[in-house]
This record gives C-alpha cells, sequence and structure tokens, in this order.
C-alpha cells in the first residue's frame, strides 16, 4: 500500500525542465513528477524495510553476473553452472560456452557439457587461443575476451545504435550513443516521458484502488495484507527504477542544458550592451565626421583647380619657348585624322610659346582633315594670339609675319614652308579680351594626299613635326629654306648669326650677279 504523501515535494523535477510543452502540458507535468517521486520514495522505504535488494548479494566464489531481465538477452550468454550471465567465456569442443571460473572449478581433467552430456578436456576451451583479439564492429575498438567486447557494446560503444529506453511510450528513435543526451532534448522525447508518466500515473491509481479493497476485505488479517503489499512493490520496483534513472538522466541533461543557455545569455546580454554603447559612440562620431568632410570638400575642390592649373604651368614651362618659334612634336597622327573625320574632334593645340620673355603669349592651331572649304583635302594650320602677362607693354595690332614649316624627316631635306602677314584690321591680331583670340593662318597648309601617301618623308613613325616661327627680321623669302634647316639643337643666338650671315652671302651673290 502506497504510503501518505509527504509535505516535501521535490521541486527541481519540475522547476529546471525547460521542455517546450504548452502551460497546460506544463502543470499536468508538474503534477504527474511530485506524485511519482513521491510513490517512488514510498516504494524505496517499502523496500528497505522488508529487506528487499535490486541485485542478489552473494558470498560465494566468483561465477557469471547477475542480471534481472535474462528475457532480453539471448540464452547462449549464460552459463550452464551457474545459470549466470557470462564471466570471461570459455567454449568447450562441443560449441557450449561456460564462465572460466565454473569449468575451473570442476574437478578432473575432463568436463561434461551440461547441454549435450559431451564430455570433453579441459584443454579445448580456446577462448584465450582462438578469440584474444575481438573486434568491434561499431567502433573498431579491439578486446581480448568475448565478455570484455559485450559489456563494452552493451555500456561503453559510444558507435552503437541503442533504443530510446522509453520506446515503449512512443519513442521509436534509434540513435548512437554518443548521441543519447542530444535525443533526450528531442520534442518526441519529451512527448514520451509526458506519456510515460500518463501511464505510471494511471497504473498506481489502479494499484491503490486495489489495495484499498484488499485492505477492506482482508483488514482482518494484516500479515497476508502486508504480504500482498510487498509483493506489489517488488513487481514494480524494477519498472519504477528503471523509469526513475531515465527521467533523472533526462532531468540532469536538461538542467545542463539549461546552464548552458543561461551562461549564453550572460554573454550575449554584455555583448549587446557593448555594441548599444558602441553605436551611441558612431552616434554621435557621425555627425560630427559628416560636418567634417563638409568642410572638406570646398577645399578638395579648391585644391583639384590649384592642381589641375599647376600641371598646365609645368607643362607649359616643359615645352615652352621664348624665342618666338616652337618645334611641334605631333604623335598618332593617323588617329587625330580618323578622329577629325568623325568629327570626335576636329582640332589640336599646340602648346604655349613666347616672342621672347615677356613678350607675345602664342599657340598654333592644327585642322587634321581641314576646316571650312579646306575639309577632307588639306591640312589646315592657324596661328593663335593668346592673352600674356605684359600685353599692356606691347604694341597691337599684332603685325610680324607668321612662318609655319612642315619637316622632311629624311636627308633630302624638303621642307614644306608657308607664311602669312597678319591683317592688322582683324580681330585675331587685336589685344586679346579673353583668353585666346579667334585664329587665323593658312587653310590650306598641305595636301591631305601627301601626308596620307604610304612612306612619305613627312610623317615618319606616325609622328610629323611642325614649326611655327615669328620672323621679326623680315628674312627674305630664298633664305626660309636655310633657316628652316638649321640644326634645331644651335643655340638661338647662333642659328640667328648663321642666318644673318647666309642673308649678306645672298644678298652679296645677287650684287655680283647683277
Amino acid at each position: 500500500m502506497v504510503s501518505e504523501k509527504s509535505s516535501t515535494k521535490p521541486q527541481w523535477l519540475w522547476q529546471s525542465n525547460p521542455n517546450p510543452f504548452t502551460p497546460d502540458e506544463k502543470e499536468e507535468w508538474k503534477t504527474y513528477l511530485e506524485e511519482y517521486a513521491d510513490a517512488v520514495s514510498d516504494v524505496s522505504k517499502l523496500s528497505t524495510n522488508a529487506n528487499i535488494y535490486l541485485q542478489p548479494k552473494s558470498t560465494e566464489k566468483l561465477v557469471g553476473f547477475a542480471v534481472r531481465n535474462k528475457a532480453a538477452i539471448g540464452l547462449i550468454f549464460f552459463c550452464s553452472i551457474c545459470s549466470l550471465l557470462l564471466r570471461d567465456p570459455v567454449q568447450l569442443g562441443c560449441s557450449h560456452r561456460f564462465c572460466k571460473s565454473c569449468v575451473e572449478s570442476v574437478d578432473g581433467e575432463t568436463i561434461r557439457c551440461t547441454h549435450c552430456h559431451t564430455e570433453v578436456p579441459k584443454k579445448t576451451t580456446h577462448l584465450e587461443e582462438s578469440h584474444s583479439d575481438l573486434l568491434c564492429e561499431s567502433c573498431g575498438e579491439r578486446f581480448t575476451s568475448a565478455n570484455s567486447i559485450v559489456l563494452h557494446k552493451q555500456n561503453d560503444c559510444e558507435k552503437t545504435i541503442v533504443a530510446c529506453p522509453l520506446k515503449e511510450f512512443g519513442c521509436s528513435d534509434r540513435v548512437e550513443r554518443a548521441h543519447i543526451h542530444e535525443h533526450y532534448l528531442t520534442q518526441q522525447h519529451q512527448n514520451a516521458i509526458l506519456a510515460a508518466a500518463r501511464q505510471l500515473k494511471a497504473k498506481l491509481a489502479r494499484n491503490q484502488i486495489s489495495d484499498d479493497m484488499e485492505t477492506d476485505t482482508y483488514a482482518h488479517d494484516e500479515s497476508t495484507h502486508s504480504a500482498t503489499t510487498t509483493n506489489n512493490a517488488m513487481s514494480q520496483l524494477p519498472e519504477l527504477d528503471e523509469a526513475v534513472g531515465v527521467l533523472v538522466d533526462g532531468m540532469q541533461v536538461l538542467v545542463e542544458h539549461t546552464r548552458d543557455l543561461s551562461m549564453e545569455s550572460v554573454r550575449l546580454d554584455n555583448q549587446v550592451e557593448n555594441l548599444h554603447e558602441e553605436l551611441e559612440t558612431l552616434k554621435v562620431s557621425v555627425p560630427e565626421q559628416s560636418i567634417f568632410l563638409s568642410g572638406l570638400k570646398p577645399n578638395q575642390e579648391i585644391l583639384a583647380q590649384e592642381v589641375a592649373s599647376l600641371k598646365q604651368q609645368i607643362d607649359e614651362f616643359q615645352y615652352t619657348s621664348y624665342d618666338g618659334s616652337l618645334i611641334w612634336k605631333i604623335t598618332d597622327v593617323s588617329e587625330k585624322i580618323s578622329g577629325a573625320q568623325g568629327e570626335r574632334q576636329t582640332s589640336i593645340y599646340s602648346p604655349t610659346f613666347y616672342s621672347s620673355p615677356n613678350g607675345y603669349k602664342i599657340r598654333a592651331r592644327l585642322y587634321p582633315y581641314g576646316d571650312g572649304n579646306a575639309r577632307r583635302t588639306h591640312l589646315s594650320l592657324f596661328f593663335v594670339l593668346m592673352r600674356g602677362r605684359f600685353d599692356h607693354l606691347l604694341a597691337f595690332p599684332f603685325q610680324h609675319k607668321v612662318i609655319f614649316c612642315l619637316y622632311d624627316q629624311t636627308p633630302t631635306q624638303r621642307h614644306l614652308i608657308d607664311c602669312f602677314r597678319p591683317d592688322i584690321k582683324s580681330n585675331s591680331f587685336q589685344r586679346p579680351r579673353s583668353e585666346m583670340n579667334i585664329a587665323s593662318g593658312i587653310p590650306k597648309f598641305c595636301p591631305l594626299a601627301i601626308i596620307q601617301q604610304e612612306n612619305n618623308p613627312y610623317v615618319r613613325n606616325d609622328t610629323m613635326f611642325i614649326k611655327i616661327m615669328i620672323d621679326f627680321e623680315e628674312l627674305p623669302k630664298r633664305v626660309l629654306p636655310y633657316a628652316l634647316s638649321l640644326d634645331p639643337g644651335l643655340p638661338a643666338h647662333i642659328r640667328q648669326q648663321l642666318i644673318r650671315q647666309e642673308t649678306e652671302r645672298q644678298a652679296q651673290q645677287n650684287n655680283t650677279t647683277a
């Protein structure tokens, strides 16, 4: 008979359980566990008072292992002498197995098999000789006896597939022993625990009613009642003990899992707090950085303009001439002609140069595919007067003769030379009011057919050279080929001296001829 419930409830059985049940199921689970714990406590007290033990105690010599549920284990694993689970099993010549200690306890040189009654000599026991290297198929570990491998598979092998202890209550999963604790956390196992608790409660209730009826019927026979109660308790005890073990293991896993989750929650809370502080700091710093960057933007634009201006000045200084002449190197001639033909870029400008360090600022403008009436037939070359730093000191309109020369890059030096004198009435030669005046010059400077011929002397390696020169000395036209054929590497004053000498020589020659 189950004793009266104790007032002290095992709260830990349900308070630490984080199973994912509904509130109603949680309350039912709590009630089952409380009543179940009381019942186990009562049965344990009863079995203790009646001197009941889960396993028999033996003071005899070492024999097989005592087990409670023989039906779950094959008969071949039991010794026929001691009727217990084999301990250090040995196999006779007839193939039947016995405990090694049981075989050794038999007197004489022979032993009679209790199964087939065959007499065989003891030396035919060959466990150690034939089975000393047994392999576990699941994990690959090796053992020296059949008993050790059996115990290994039943209790220790992490790779062995085992059934859930609650398979009779609806949990049919089979998992590796190493993952059994993870299985305890699944929803299916939790439902099986709840089903087991419900069946246990119903069974205890039925036993309570049965015990009450027996008490009313046989109240006069106290000894008979005690024996019946003891028998009922003993029949329930193995099942209750196994169920309690499963529940306690599951509870322990859940408690450890809850503890881990709690620690992880604390860590995440701290991390979130740190991230929140960093976010607040960023919220303050981002506007400050935006203001700072906004202030930098105008400065960057100013700096970009200054850099562009400096780059232009450097380019000008790199190619600037101050003697009134410029040799302009034009590369990628075919590409420039093609670009002008497709009107992607119809003209190109030369670097700037000066008539003197304090003189006129000048540049040339070339139309590779011609301009106006000369388009598609000639190179058009123009003179451009630019606004300079000393324009207020210079004489305007500009009225000095301008000479253009397309160099012949072969030793024959048949340069193409042309010149023009400025129209002083044209706005192109007045003091510049803008960055550049309108270009003016020679629209039909050189026929395109000449420079487009293959192996022509004026374009070599897709490059040509044009010289722009201001004639301050009013050189005679017959002297120009000589002046333009002088080595450009000579200093300007040497070239001027040679030109004057050539001019005087030709004048004397003309006078002598006359």
